[in-house]
């Protein structure tokens, strides 16, 4: 069967369903953060954060926010970092799923310096917070294109330094991929069905220079990576 990536689609996934909770979820969060670490998907984020930090003194504290934590395994592995290289990393992970967060927040309850909201990231309280670098990591394909310059706009306004974006590239050998990794993994019916789906409404990267022409970012690149992944990182420095 042919996959027609041409267009974004608009179905739903069942994990944007923030009522949800109980152990498929557990599973799901912790099986994508899994197969986005063995696949490298930390270490891009961390290489952005790394890029965006090089001027920046390291005895300045640095807030870190993290939209759409999960299980909050990208703050730990940034937490891991700052340690060994005593940065003062101030890091906050922001989920609307309370079960979500309350599982992240016993993950890192070894980590002093890492903290939860449970947030609506289109309500008030996400729109006043302010922080030094912000980052989306397998985030931004969750919205509609009209919700992400909405948010694109919160993150230019209210970062200091910058924004790191990690997100899917929109391929049918994407896709064709992952129906093989499910295999692997023995991922549950949901994340097989969520997995497939977030492809599907993965970018191209003519959609995320649209994004930056429409937000006006001046300063910003976009990379092609393994596994089929954009990183997009916009510089305020």
């Amino acid at each position: 069967m042919l996959i027609n990536t041409k267009y974004r689609t608009d179905e739903p996934e069942t994990m944007d369903d923030f009522t949800m909770e109980g152990e498929i979820l557990r599973d799901a969060l912790d099986k994508i953060a899994k197969i986005n670490q063995l696949l490298g998907g930390n270490q891009l984020t961390l290489r952005g954060v790394q890029g965006l930090i090089r001027s920046i003194s390291k005895t300045t504290t640095i807030t870190i926010v993290d939209v759409g934590c999960g299980n909050g395994d990208m703050l730990r592995t940034l937490a891991d970092y700052g340690l060994k290289n005593n940065l003062d990393f101030q890091l906050i992970g922001i989920d609307a799923n309370n079960f979500t967060i309350n599982h992240a927040q016993h993950l890192s309850r070894h980590f002093p310096n890492i903290r939860y909201q449970c947030e609506d990231i289109f309500e008030e309280n996400f729109a006043k917070l302010k922080y030094d670098i912000v980052l989306c990591t397998l985030t931004l394909h969750h919205f509609k294109d009209n919700e992400i310059i909405h948010l694109l706009h919160v993150f230019n306004a209210n970062s200091k330094v910058g924004i790191v974006v990690n997100d899917l590239q929109r391929s049918p050998i994407a896709y064709r991929l992952f129906q093989a990794l499910c295999f692997v993994f023995r991922l549950n019916k949901m994340s097989r069905e969520d997995g497939l789906i977030s492809i599907l409404r993965g970018f191209k990267k003519v959609e995320l220079v649209n994004f930056s022409k429409k937000i006006n970012f001046s300063n910003y690149k976009i990379h092609w990576k393994w596994a089929f992944r954009y990183q997009w990182i916009i510089s305020k420095i």
